[in-house]
């Protein structure tokens, strides 16, 4: 039989986490009770986040936001202030499933689920959103990129968890997007996906930039070399044209039935364009 616990504080659920290694964390629920009804997860006990106050809802941090971990994908949208200043990253983790996935659905999930083709995942990268991972030895801060290590594995330690998201202060003149490539209209997914951040100066030049792709590779990435190409121009074709190559010689994407290399590859470029082009135009309306 599976214990079911409800802790009410940070403590007691990393304690619970820790005395058990096959214990597994619950936020959403969509993938882990998806993983335990197949038999690829056969828990000893769920701990459920849900009842922790600071799990649920949206607060202002350091200028910018701080999302808990047990918030559902759907409750983004009706924060206007997170909604204006990042709209990427909301769009993003409204692409997940459908609306009622999304109802249950958290972005911390997403993260941890450790898929490659996550959505929110890039463009918190993009965004350079950190988590703030509770465990035994207490708070850290860390990097969204780092908390993925492989397909269906995180770095995080037994015992640890996220207990939120936590997103910068967006800049004045600063804009974001994310674009994905799947073969239906919705309810699919990512065959490939990229996020991308700029800031942009009072004459239109990029100060700061940051790309970031999922699918297309083993863990969803930052191209630092994607970023760097686009600092110091005015967004201009040629300026893209070199984003677009440091995106296609990081990719190492894999062949299955929903995508060629060859495919990945590509796309993985255009989007990062197109992604670019939609985060100019917010920046610019921002500015």
């Amino acid at each position: 039989m599976i214990a079911f616990h409800s802790p009410q504080t940070l403590e007691d659920a990393s304690a619970l986490l820790a005395a058990e290694p096959s214990a597994r964390p619950l936020s959403g629920g969509t993938d882990l009770l998806v993983q335990m009804r197949s038999g690829r997860v056969e828990p000893a006990a769920i701990v459920d986040l849900k009842q922790i106050p600071s799990m649920r809802g949206i607060r202002a941090h350091d200028g910018g936001f701080a999302i808990g971990a047990a918030t559902p994908c759907t409750a983004l949208l009706d924060d206007a202030a997170l909604c204006a200043a990042w709209p990427g990253v909301v769009e993003a983790a409204n692409l997940i499933g459908s609306v009622q996935v999304r109802n249950r659905a958290t972005m911390a999930g997403n993260l941890c689920n450790a898929s490659p083709a996550a959505d929110s995942v890039p463009a918190l990268i993009a965004a350079d959103a950190r988590a703030l991972v509770v465990g035994p030895a207490g708070e850290r801060e860390v990097p969204i990129a780092d908390i993925p290590a492989a397909p269906g594995k995180t770095n995080l330690a037994q015992g640890e968890f996220v207990a939120e998201i936590r997103l910068p202060a967006k800049s004045a003149s600063g804009g974001d997007a994310y674009l994905r490539s799947i073969p239906r209209t919705e309810m699919d997914i990512a065959v490939v996906g990229a996020g991308v951040s700029l800031v942009l100066d009072s004459s239109g030049t990029c100060t700061a930039a940051r790309v970031a792709l999922g699918a297309v590779a083993p863990t969803a990435l930052l191209v630092e070399e994607a970023g760097a190409a686009l600092v110091g121009t005015g967004l201009d074709d040629a300026a893209l044209d070199r984003m677009a190559d440091a995106v296609r010689a990081a990719c190492n994407p894999i062949n299955d039935k929903r995508g060629t290399v060859e495919y990945r590859t590509a796309m993985a470029a255009i989007l990062a364009k197109r992604a670019t082009r939609i985060a100019q135009s917010r920046a610019g309306a921002n500015s």
